[in-house]
């Protein structure tokens, strides 16, 4: 599994749990979103991606997790359809296609944004 080791796992309460990642602890939602944006690293990337099934990850899934993260942090917010179809040029199709659970479920689960259901 490209040398990414097993994380541990133990939780706080019933909507966090905390995994060991690369030797740190690192805190999810119910639904296997980063609590915190902040602690997302390539190597978490990773390692969602693999347990969606994904062997590994492609250019293209790459620039769109690099999107949506520099997106989010100049923002504070996740990209609206329409910013994703213009800022990677690709249509929403080729897009959710990249992804299980598409954008929403997959691509922003990865890419250690938060949880679409707590975005209001």
């Amino acid at each position: 599994m490209d040398g990414l080791s097993e994380p541990e796992e133990r939780t706080w309460d019933l909507q966090q749990r905390v995994r060991v990642i690369a030797g740190k602890e690192v805190v999810f939602d119910d639904e296997g979103f980063l609590w915190r944006p902040e602690d997302w690293t390539e190597e978490v990337g990773r390692m969602l991606a693999s347990e969606t099934g994904m062997e590994g990850l492609d250019d293209d899934q790459w620039r769109v997790i690099r999107f949506l993260r520099e997106y989010y942090a100049y923002h504070g917010r996740a990209p609206m359809n329409r910013d994703l179809k213009a800022g990677l040029g690709m249509s929403l199709m080729d897009l959710e296609a990249l992804f299980p659970g598409g954008i929403r479920k997959g691509a922003r689960r990865i890419a250690g944004l938060p949880n679409p259901r707590s975005c209001t």
